[in-house]
């Protein structure tokens, strides 16, 4: 009985992994119809996404059940705009993933059967199945999360760097606007391309430059941008004003920097003391167990 119900739940599993990848054709009194309707306004397409894979195809009709649900949440959708994964192929992985976790299970099931006669039961491999689906339907978030954090530091890096050169610019004479275009011009990276963005924004639109840059501190969640932005709008429009704000910055900005760097190598060196600590007591596992054995056995 349990292999039966077993091989019902991987079968249903795998009719619906088909026919997410290879949804049914239209009939042909459907084409007709649509044919003879007038075009509808355009809309995007479920999933925008120039490399779509297998976990996108599979799970992307399960997208507007998941936008039902509130998912995902504001603060995700910030990390998704950070890191430029669409909104419909993150929540079609994410489907994909919960779908793979709850196949797994089963199949682990199935195979230990086919080999020892005897699977995990169908309680066990219903609870492995659900916690793994939990589990993997995370996944993603964590991810997203990692890699919108990761262009925020490269982002602070980079500010950093380009007010350096803007002080420096300034210092030898150029103006605000030349000073900033400069420094905007040697940097490189997704920062640099963000502030380069801004500046070109702001030369377009004739608009302070300043609010083109908290605008890209708010977008992103940079909050020495937005900082930024308000320091120098206090300043005014004077050059020694603005340059004696942007001196500040860099400074408090490289002070932080270098006690982000101090903090992450006292942290990376705990973390290498660990496997130390971990070998040094089984070492010591090793030589006193027999000695310990003796004595209990003379007891």
């Amino acid at each position: 009985m349990t292999v039966i119900l077993l091989g019902l739940g991987l079968g249903g599993f795998l009719a619906l992994a088909v026919y997410g990848i290879n949804p049914p054709r239209a009939s042909l009194a459907d084409t007709l119809a649509r044919l003879g309707n007038p075009p509808a306004a355009p809309t995007p397409p479920a999933v925008e996404d120039k490399a779509e894979g297998w976990a996108t195809r599979l799970g992307w009709r399960a997208v507007p059940t998941l936008k039902a649900l509130g998912l995902p949440t504001r603060s995700l959708r910030d990390d998704l705009a950070v890191a430029e994964v669409p909104v419909e192929r993150f929540l079609a992985e994410k489907a994909a993933a919960f779908l793979a976790g709850l196949l797994a299970p089963s199949v682990a099931s199935l195979l230990l059967w086919a080999l020892t006669g005897s699977g995990f039961g169908v309680r066990l491999t219903v609870l492995g199945s659900l916690l793994t689906g939990t589990v993997l339907f995370f996944t993603p978030d964590l991810s997203v999360r990692a890699e919108a954090r990761k262009r925020r530091k490269e982002l602070r890096h980079t500010l950093s760097v380009f007010l350096n050169l803007v002080v420096i610019a300034l210092a030898g004479g150029a103006g605000i606007h030349q000073a900033l275009a400069d420094a905007g011009a040697n940097a490189h990276g997704w920062g640099a391309a963000q502030l380069r963005r801004a500046l070109t924004a702001a030369e377009v639109g004739r608009t302070n430059v300043w609010h083109e840059l908290g605008e890209l501190g708010a977008r992103t969640g940079v909050r020495e941008l937005t900082e930024l932005a308000a320091t120098v709008s206090l300043a005014g429009s004077e050059g020694a004003k603005i340059r004696v704000s942007l001196e500040a910055k860099a400074a408090a900005m490289r002070t932080r920097s270098l006690a982000e760097a101090d903090g992450a190598a006292q942290s990376a060196t705990e973390r290498m003391s660990l496997p130390v600590v971990v070998l040094f007591a089984g070492f010591l596992i090793f030589i006193g167990y027999p000695a310990l054995q003796n004595v209990l056995a003379g007891l």
